[in-house]
């Protein structure tokens, strides 16, 4: 799998912000006070939210959702696409950055997701403009026989199972406690969290710190944990 197929299989802009902010959402309450694999921002600056997985072993992803549309790129450190396959110096392999429109090539420079030297920290890259109908990508010539030469399958592999049972299967394996389905499922509906599925995911997280992380992701919260509530 590459990222062409990924492009065929990720849904619309809207549905795959909501499922990122529901990931993100999930995994704060599990793990309150470590580093979390997914996280999401809904002020990354004035206009725009990211969506970033970090896996802790120097793969990542981050989902720029702009006005005009959203930008992803990812980085798996073990492609045969990585920037730093020769030692002449980092450089994105050809087609992967080439074809992104103008609308999106401020991202391609954008210091977070850049090295030191300026180069883009890149081996899958995808975008979608606010009114289009498919996600695009650009021309790319793959290393024969690799399963996964860019790195998608395993970057993306919540986006293309996008349920809570998925999430369980990871969660699980990587906190390694019981995690309750129906309360990641009250989530991937996005509806307002309370302080049930805080107790059902995590009885032991401190409520204040986990609204603090719902109004910095713009999750929508239950009007007894809304402080601003009337």
């Amino acid at each position: 799998m590459t990222v062409r197929d990924i492009a065929a299989v990720l849904p619309d802009i809207d549905t795959l912000k909501d499922l990122c902010r529901s990931m993100a959402m999930a995994e704060a309450i599990l793990n309150p006070d470590g580093e979390c694999f997914y996280s999401y921002s809904a002020e990354w600056s004035e206009t725009e939210q990211v969506a970033s997985m970090r896996n802790g072993s120097g793969d990542e992803y981050d989902i720029v959702f702009a006005p005009v549309g959203a930008y992803i790129r990812g980085f798996d450190h073990e492609s045969p696409l990585s920037p730093y396959r020769h030692e002449d110096g980092p450089e994105p392999w050809p087609g992967v950055l080439d074809s992104v429109p103008e609308a999106f090539r401020r991202y391609v420079d954008e210091p977070a997701f850049t090295d030191e030297d300026d180069c883009p920290v890149v081996t899958a890259c995808l975008w979608r403009e606010t009114n289009a109908t498919s996600w695009r990508t650009g021309q790319i010539t793959y290393p024969a026989d690799h399963p996964d030469p860019d790195g998608s399958t395993q970057l993306f592999e919540l986006l293309l199972a996008p349920t809570p049972e998925a999430f369980r299967a990871f969660a699980e394996d990587c906190y390694e406690v019981p995690v309750d389905i129906g309360a990641l499922r009250h989530l991937y509906e996005l509806r307002p969290l309370g302080l049930p599925q805080i107790i059902a995911l995590n009885p032991g997280a401190s409520v204040p710190e986990v609204v603090a992380a719902a109004r910095a992701m713009g999750y929508p919260l239950t009007d007894d944990l809304r402080p601003d509530a009337s």
